[in-house]
């Protein structure tokens, strides 16, 4: 479907699509890697507390007291840090300021599925590198011309780890390239590139408040860079919207990334689940790809991936499948709280004892 209105640009989008978020809250909700803890009380106290008159005046449009506390986080100077309205969009700012050049941008072929979207809508011509038959990244297959790298890490939808030893020997052999790692989910278990960055001026990390802290219905992300790779996101932030984070999200923030007890003993608790579901899902006949993540990303010889997600879906259980290229036999399946896996886990039972069935009867006939 197209539209006369349309710029040229619109028609040949091809849109991110967005896991399913379902009306009907008795869905055991694995599809979209949310954390199923609340967040931190005292984020919720700070939302609370900011909810008065002030909510009629516009927010601090470069959020410092939220700079203090990443670059205090962080060890880094409040220079080194960019906030923005999800890490999303804080991407978006990336690939519009430092990976639009001449030469491909490049990441893998099995990645967030966001990167070549935003290559459309930005006009950046780019190349996919194959992730190893074990899709794990492989950084000496980057070792061409390019525009930039980016990749995630740990990898989405894999949740596989590049170990950043590795990272820090590329970026010194490779030093006229922007590297930037999207460490959505590093919080679980991975190590973040964040030390490289007063070595490697060409580092840019990118996470968010989504995940480990809880906050996905907050939008929070930020960039963590040398002092000319945040003021060229500022350039285009400031051309685009002078005030990405609400007051709440602006206090909400502060307060998560203060409350250090409260986010350790969450991503203990999901990286704990994590190895408890691998091993359940292994003892079902599935095959796990080892996560840095809070996900796992599972394929099982004797089921059809789309088939189970279609079965999983009936019975009220939503993870996520990919009809693509390498993966259409995986399933990307949440860590959930201890009683969301087992719904999961007793669900995909019956439906392999279902289809067991099944086939013994058709095999009689």
């Amino acid at each position: 479907m197209t539209s006369k209105y349309w710029s040229p640009v619109v028609s040949k989008l091809t849109p991110y699509v967005a896991g399913e978020q379902p009306l009907n809250p008795g869905v055991v909700k694995l599809n979209t890697n949310e954390n199923p803890y609340p967040p931190s009380p005292r984020v919720l106290e700070s939302i609370a507390q900011s909810t008065g008159d002030e909510l009629r005046l516009y927010p601090d449009p470069n959020s410092q007291k939220l700079k203090r506390a990443l670059a205090h986080h962080f060890e880094l100077a409040n220079d080194q840090i960019f906030v923005g309205n999800s890490s999303d969009e804080v991407l978006a700012h990336v690939f519009q300021a430092l990976l639009k050049h001449d030469l491909p941008t490049l990441f893998p072929d099995v990645t967030y599925s966001f990167y070549p979207v935003y290559c459309g809508l930005y006009g950046i011509q780019y190349k996919t590198i194959p992730l190893t038959a074990s899709f794990e990244i492989d950084l000496d297959d980057y070792a061409i011309p390019n525009g930039g790298i980016i990749f995630a890490n740990p990898n989405a939808p894999t949740g596989v780890q590049l170990d950043t030893d590795l990272i820090e020997h590329f970026l010194k052999r490779h030093s006229e390239s922007v590297v930037v790692i999207d460490e959505a989910y590093v919080d679980f278990g991975a190590e973040s590139a964040a030390r490289l960055i007063d070595r490697y001026p060409n580092v840019l990390v990118v996470q968010t408040f989504s995940k480990s802290r809880s906050l996905a219905g907050m939008r929070i992300g930020f960039a963590l860079g040398n002092k000319d790779l945040i003021e060229g996101l500022e350039r285009v932030k400031n051309s685009f919207n002078s005030y990405p984070l609400s007051r709440l999200a602006n206090a909400a923030a502060v307060a998560a990334i203060e409350d250090r007890e409260y986010f350790e003993a969450v991503t203990r608790n999901i990286v704990r689940s994590r190895e408890e579901l691998s091993a359940a899902l292994r003892a079902l006949g599935f095959q796990i790809i080892p996560s840095m993540a809070n996900f796992v990303f599972a394929s099982h010889s004797g089921h059809d991936a789309g088939f189970l997600y279609c079965k999983l879906k009936e019975q009220g259980v939503l993870v996520r499948h990919f009809s693509l290229p390498r993966i259409e036999q995986f399933l990307r399946i949440t860590v959930g709280t201890p009683e969301q896996c087992e719904s999961l886990l007793l669900a995909l039972k019956a439906i392999c004892l279902d289809e067991c069935c099944s086939a013994t009867l058709q095999g009689e006939k």
